[in-house]
């Protein structure tokens, strides 16, 4: 079922779920469970290991039956229009559902021939994705032979063979290595400029950060926390700033007129000055006064609050294990001047 581009634009609803619950006896895996994904738009949903994220897709996607609540895809029923859903919706799990015996021309070929593409179609469809995802030079091998990033890029393509305009993503970089990781986020990025809506699970809190255009935090169940990652970051503190003088001996004056200036209280810490950053428009009078003092500045930067620190203090834990996340982000982000 094709969507017209009309119908694919911000004002219409991707998935919008209600009170979404699901429970596998004593353990409520989702917990009334609310979702609005404007489309397309890169959706992020995170969370610690067992928050509920990958329950909450496999009902959305028509997999798993809510136990209670409600969710439509483009405004279609997700229980009582399963059929229609279905058509709208292309979905990559956590594990590649390829097969490993055969190639990738032949794996594609025969997603194609399931979907109903004729023969001379399904040819041209696996060509077409094998070029797009960078596997043509490997289409004839055995995916024995395959690394992890060429066989999740594979089982993309594989999602992407009916060029649905709703596309799940659970946690589809998972054991990537970073450039690989790279790679299919320009992937995924390409596929939102093309039309497409993206909801995607991940434990990556850089991942996150670069493609999410809307963020909900799941923890137990339960969306503790919605809204774009500015907003969510926000929500955790002010940004900071934090400052090195060219001369040591001028760190107490500095901190003077940092008070007096910006009416706070600057700390120290190895020769670096922090001073929380309440209102962007005092800097420059900041800025002023230190020159006209004669201090120097070997060094200024404004940081902002990370989505680590937004897990931290909503979460009270991080998401997955850390150090998952230790290569891929720095314990701040920093804006240097």
């Amino acid at each position: 079922m094709e969507l017209t581009f009309s119908e694919r634009n911000s004002e219409v609803l991707a998935v919008e779920a209600h009170g979404l619950f699901k429970a596998f006896g004593q353990n409520r895996a989702v917990d009334g469970v609310n979702l609005s994904v404007p489309a397309g738009t890169i959706y992020g949903v995170l969370g610690p290991n067992g928050a509920g994220k990958t329950t909450t897709i496999n009902m959305l996607a028509t997999l798993l039956r809510p136990d209670g609540g409600s969710a439509k895809i483009f405004g279609h029923d997700v229980v009582k229009e399963s059929q229609i859903v279905r058509q709208l919706i292309g979905v990559t799990g956590q594990y590649a559902s390829v097969d490993e015996s055969l190639s990738a021309t032949e794996n594609l070929m025969i997603f194609s021939r399931l979907l109903g593409l004729s023969r001379a179609e399904a040819r041209n469809k696996t060509e077409e994705l094998l070029d797009e995802f960078g596997l043509t030079e490997a289409a004839k091998r055995p995916l024995k032979n395959f690394s992890g990033g060429m066989r999740r890029r594979l089982d993309l393509a594989a999602s992407l063979i009916a060029q649905p305009p709703l596309i799940f993503l659970d946690e589809p970089t998972t054991g990537l290595d970073p450039r690989t990781r790279s790679q299919m986020w320009d992937t995924i990025r390409r596929l939102v400029n093309t039309g497409s809506t993206i909801l995607l699970t991940t434990q990556y809190l850089e991942e996150a950060d670069q493609l999410a255009d809307r963020v909900a935090v799941i923890d137990r169940g339960r969306v503790v926390a919605e809204g774009t990652v500015d907003e969510l970051k926000a929500s955790v503190g002010t940004s900071s700033l934090q400052l090195i003088v060219s001369h040591p001996q001028d760190i107490e004056a500095a901190c003077r007129i940092i008070e007096l200036v910006l009416k706070v209280r600057p700390t120290v810490t190895s020769g670096k000055i922090t001073a929380p950053m309440t209102n962007a428009d005092l800097v420059t009078d900041l800025l002023i006064s230190l020159r006209e003092a004669g201090i120097h500045l070997a060094e200024m930067s404004v940081q902002k609050p990370t989505l680590d620190e937004v897990f931290l203090t909503i979460t009270g834990q991080g998401v997955g294990d850390t150090s998952q996340l230790s290569d891929e982000s720095n314990s701040r982000q920093e804006v240097r001047v």
